[in-house]
């Protein structure tokens, strides 16, 4: 089939042709470092390791570049509010360079976690002021900008295009009733819908950083950035931009508005969104509200890790929906992705048992090039159709949870060999992330030193677990296997590991 996408430009599924045979130049959107990333703010990033990992799947090369706003984001994204740099600065009596790279270095952190492969380039705003300059040069050396209050403003009815991206309407936000919340008092603009290029002392006299420039001693605007940073590192035409929803009607808008009003032709091909994280009003409500710093209703990855769910609990938790619809996040969906992958690893552990663990630790360390996890040459005729299903689904604008069903089928295929299941399984997780192999080896080595220990000595729950791991050991072998699977299910929620070994079912707590 090849490689669709939903391209947000023009709002429908597209064939995927890059510009360059063979190569992806992608840039999505990355954190403004003045808050710790929230889990909402966190589904971007899977998305796009999501994005990067199947394109190397689907035999691309390619170069993912992301930013670090560490300068220039106002608490409103349409020129509003305090910078959140300095407010955070301010509040921590730090300076705003602290509280950069603290928050950076959190952030990594998060994604570390989360097992999502670092972009092929990472690059700070503050590290690329003068490209910043050099292309506000550009754009007012074709007639978009003017100055006002000290301030340099892009004037967005010069670009003929402006907000076909968001499908906005410039002469209702000339108007002052625009179908986006941008429309932001401010004397100097001469439509509501403009933005600013270049900040100076005029209006924050106390700003941390500034720099000298043609139009005054001061600071980049948000959005320029993005533009500045993404043509140097991938050409000022290239094929994939990403980020939050949220970023369509502002953020993006004035993104492409800038760019192409500096050079006078189109910069990106796709423009791909993901969809809000909302917090469920309750367990039955698909109702909820947008997780928000601003708002305060925000939890860390951490706030998941300390009430004993692991990063890739939550992974999966995302991998289950789209990326283009709203998650509703609650406790009950968190612990059916806890359970669920739980059983998954149990499942999986057993075939490492049988298999070998030399075996499974050889995948469980491999590294595919382009295309070689796709290569189904040499394979059985089973794992070659679950391996085309997995890539339709990839190639379907990255339909994960039709990717995550393959991986679920294929686990309890009895007619495959072990080895061959724990291959698939390996090629497939190269895209999903979930360090399945490696986590399932660790299992495998959990039950083992539990055997070894002689047991649970201590546990106030072992001889009733003891007797529920033996009840479900002699249904299997009446084959009443609904009843064994439901005693497997009650011990996975009750954070109990069932590994089924050469010596019998050793049991341990996740």
């Amino acid at each position: 089939m090849g490689l669709r996408l939903y391209n947000t430009m023009g709002r429908e599924m597209q064939d995927f042709v890059p510009i360059t045979p063979g190569f992806v130049g992608f840039y999505g959107c990355g954190p403004t470092v003045y808050n710790y990333a929230h889990i909402g703010n966190l589904r971007a990033y899977i998305f796009l390791d999501t994005l990067d990992r199947t394109l190397t799947y689907l035999g691309f090369d390619k170069k993912h570049v992301m930013n670090i706003t560490d300068i220039g984001h106002l608490t409103g994204d349409a020129d509003a509010g305090e910078d959140k740099m300095l407010k955070t600065a301010k509040e921590r009596h730090e300076s705003v360079m602290e509280v950069a790279r603290f928050y950076t270095d959190a952030f990594f952190k998060d994604l570390d976690a989360l097992n999502i492969i670092r972009p092929d380039v990472v690059c700070k705003a503050t590290e690329h002021v003068q490209e910043m300059i050099d292309l506000i040069k550009r754009i007012e050396a074709n007639g978009h900008t003017y100055m006002a209050g000290g301030n340099l403003y892009y004037d967005v009815t010069t670009y003929d295009h402006y907000g076909d991206l968001a499908g906005l309407n410039l002469d209702e936000l000339k108007a002052g009733a625009g179908k986006r919340d941008v429309v932001v008092i401010d004397g100097n603009k001469r439509n509501p819908a403009d933005f600013v290029l270049w900040f100076t002392k005029s209006k924050f006299e106390d700003q941390a950083l500034t720099w000298d420039s043609p139009w005054g001693r001061g600071y980049p605007g948000w959005h320029i950035e993005c533009s500045a940073m993404s043509m140097k590192y991938l050409g000022e035409h290239f094929d994939i931009h990403t980020g939050g929803i949220d970023h369509v009607p502002i953020h993006h808008t004035n993104e492409i508005a800038q760019s192409e009003g500096a050079t006078g032709k189109k910069w990106v091909n796709y423009w791909l969104h993901n969809e809000f994280l909302v917090i469920a009003k309750d367990r039955n409500s698909s109702g909820g509200e947008k997780m928000s710093k601003s708002s305060g209703n925000f939890l860390r990855l951490q706030s998941l890790i300390d009430k004993g769910y692991n990063a890739l609990d939550y992974r999966l938790f995302l991998l289950g929906s789209h990326y283009r619809k709203q998650v509703y996040f609650s406790w009950e969906a968190m612990d059916g992705a806890k359970n669920g992958r739980a059983a998954l690893l149990q499942r999986i552990s057993k075939l490492v048992s049988t298999a070998g663990k030399d075996f499974a630790q050889t995948l469980a360390d491999k590294k595919y090039g382009r295309g070689e996890a796709a290569n189904v040459e040499g394979l059985s005729d089973s794992a070659k159709k679950y391996l085309e299903d997995f890539r339709a689904a990839l190639e379907n604008d990255l339909l994960t949870p039709v990717a995550l069903s393959c991986v679920q089928k294929v686990v309890k295929d009895s007619a495959m060999e072990p080895k061959e299941i724990l291959d698939t399984v390996s090629r497939m997780d190269s895209v999903l992330g979930l360090a399945l192999i490696k986590n399932a080896l660790e299992l495998v080595d959990s039950a083992v030193q539990v055997s070894q220990s002689g047991g649970h000595d201590g546990d106030p729950e072992a001889a009733e677990i003891d007797a529920l791991v033996e009840k479900r050991t002699q249904a299997k072998k009446s084959k009443d296997f609904a009843l064994a699977d439901q005693i497997r299910d009650e011990l996975t929620a009750r954070g109990i590991i069932v590994t089924d070994t050469a010596n019998g079912p050793v049991w341990s707590r996740k």
